[in-house]
């Protein structure tokens, strides 16, 4: 019978009379990556620094490897954590940054400098051992501070939104180079953000957290494509819900309905069902948002595989017609297979 890397059993967490986590049963495997996904306040971070002892539970257990560590301080758990503040040591180098953590627990000399050593190597820094901080790029930082919770060979890793400071194209380049880390080393990392595509992008699963619940747990595909409810169909991705006297005429049943964007044909001309309202050009696709004559407002994109985009500020104002396939409406609450 295999063991989970983290089990959480009816966890609750109140802070006074604000119920920040309320109630969340939660299996994540060894050698996973997993990531929490929310809104501020959803309860993730929360959730996390129980994890990893820094927060006691109101109610309920947490168990690392089996063993209820529930009531452990930090110290004692296999776990370590890397933030989005690095907190590296300027006045240190790259490789005593990554060997302080083993000092302190007084790991001989030898030992340490080689753990280090091959802690740099699983994050391609081995080359700027000798380099300080300051000199560095944020990412090459975020990589000495993730080699530095490594040195320690945690049985699982927590991430608290690591990638937050990074400007955008240094961000998503460190989300490739995480998740071949994670690979590389084996280890499961648990991975906290509020981002996305930060989630889509690197996670075996993701669990959506919404107001101190999980609202639903699955692979990246099984989230985005088969949302349990309406919060999960909105905040992962872009997507269109369609219900009431809207939904009726235009799916010809009743119930609440998700319609991802770029799931829908679009068409000028006659017949039509709706009007361009607005073009929202976006770089690699363009957002077309249209209001349809039964009532709803539904968003639409479509790939820029043209070279001139004049022609899509004139949409604005155009009947169009849109359309799609049965098989991408969703019903929100419904199970689906994926």
């Amino acid at each position: 019978m295999s063991t989970h890397a983290i089990a959480l059993s009816g966890l609750r967490k109140s802070f006074g009379p604000v119920e920040a986590v309320a109630g969340i049963d939660l299996e994540i495997a060894d050698g996973e990556f997993f990531s929490m996904l929310g809104p501020s306040g959803s309860g993730k971070t929360t959730v996390l620094r129980m994890i990893a002892g820094f927060e006691l539970p109101t109610a309920g257990t947490v168990s690392l490897s089996g063993r209820d560590v529930t009531k452990l301080p930090p110290y004692e758990r296999d776990v370590n954590t890397v933030f989005q503040d690095y907190a590296l040591f300027p006045h240190l180098n790259v490789i005593e940054n990554v060997e302080y953590g083993l000092k302190v627990r007084k790991v001989a000399r030898k030992e340490r400098r080689t753990r280090a050593e091959a802690a740099l190597d699983a994050v391609r820094l081995g080359h700027l051992k000798d380099r300080r901080p300051g000199a560095m790029s944020g990412g090459q930082r975020q990589r000495v501070a993730l080699a530095r919770a490594l040195v320690n060979r945690p049985k699982v890793l927590l991430l608290d939104e690591p990638l937050g400071a990074l400007d955008l194209k240094l961000r998503e380049q460190m989300q490739v180079e995480l998740k071949q880390i994670q690979r590389d080393v084996g280890i499961t990392f648990v991975f906290v953000t509020h981002d996305q595509d930060e989630a889509l992008t690197m996670s075996d699963r993701v669990a959506v957290f919404d107001a101190g619940r999980i609202a639903q747990v699955g692979t990246p595909e099984e989230v985005y494509d088969h949302p349990a409810t309406s919060f999960v169909a909105g905040f992962v991705g872009t997507s269109n819900l369609l219900s009431g006297a809207a939904a009726e005429q235009l799916l010809g049943r009743a119930g609440t309905f998700s319609v991802r964007p770029e799931k829908i044909t679009m068409t000028a001309g006659e017949p039509a069902n709706g009007v361009v309202a607005e073009v929202i050009y976006a770089g690699p696709v363009t957002r077309f948002v249209v209001d349809l004559d039964a009532g709803a407002r539904m968003v639409v994109v479509e790939q820029n595989r043209r070279t001139g985009t004049k022609s899509l500020s004139e949409m604005r104002g155009k009947r169009v017609r849109l359309t799609w396939q049965d098989e991408h409406v969703i019903e929100i609450g419904v199970n689906h297979a994926p």
